[in-house]
C-alpha cells in the first residue's frame, strides 16, 4: 500500500481498489456518495471486505472509489486516529432502501455504537444521493456537516 503524507495529521494511503475509476453504467438509476469510517481493528482490512460486498451485490455498481484518509478524530479525541474513504455506487434502490443496506453492513461487520463521534470498527453514511435533498428523523441528505470534515472534503476532492 503506497503512503502520502500531507502533514503530520494527515495521511493518504493508495491500494488496489482505494482508488478506482469505472464507466458509468445505464441500467442503475441513482448514484449515491457513501463515506467510509473507522478507526478499531483491521480498518484497511475491513475496507475492503466492503469493498468487496459491494462488487458481488449485483443491486450495486462500484463507479469510484477515494484514496484511504488517515486523520485525527473529532468529537471527541481520546480516541486513535480514522481511516476515511469515499465510495461512488450506482444502484436502483430508493435512499430509504440504501440506508437500511448500509446499516445491514455495518451489522455485518459487527458495528457497535455505544455514543456520538465514538471509536467504530465501521460507520458507513450516505453523503450525497443524487441531486436529493431529504430530511427524515432517520435520514438527512446531504449529510450535516459533510462541509466542515476534512474527512469528507478530502476524499471527495478526488472524485469526479
Amino acid at each position: 500500500m503506497k503512503e502520502v503524507v500531507l502533514d503530520q495529521d494527515l495521511t493518504l494511503f493508495f491500494s488496489p481498489h482505494f482508488p478506482i475509476k469505472k464507466t458509468k453504467k445505464p441500467n442503475f438509476k441513482h448514484i449515491a456518495v457513501v463515506g467510509i469510517g473507522g478507526n478499531i481493528g483491521d480498518v484497511k482490512k475491513r475496507f475492503e471486505s466492503v469493498y468487496r460486498y459491494f462488487l458481488k451485490d449485483r443491486r450495486f455498481y462500484i463507479l469510484q472509489t477515494s484514496p484511504i484518509l488517515k486523520n485525527p478524530p473529532f468529537g471527541y479525541l481520546e480516541q486513535k486516529d480514522f481511516l476515511n474513504a469515499i465510495l461512488v455506487l450506482q444502484t436502483s434502490m430508493s435512499a430509504n432502501e440504501l440506508l437500511k443496506n448500509l446499516l445491514h453492513v455495518e451489522k455485518l461487520q459487527k458495528r457497535q455504537r455505544s455514543f456520538k463521534n465514538a471509536p467504530r470498527s465501521l460507520d458507513l453514511d450516505i453523503i450525497f444521493y443524487d441531486n436529493l435533498n431529504l430530511k427524515t428523523k432517520n435520514l438527512t441528505i446531504p449529510h450535516p456537516c459533510w462541509r466542515d470534515r476534512v474527512s469528507v472534503v478530502l476524499p471527495l476532492s478526488f472524485i469526479d
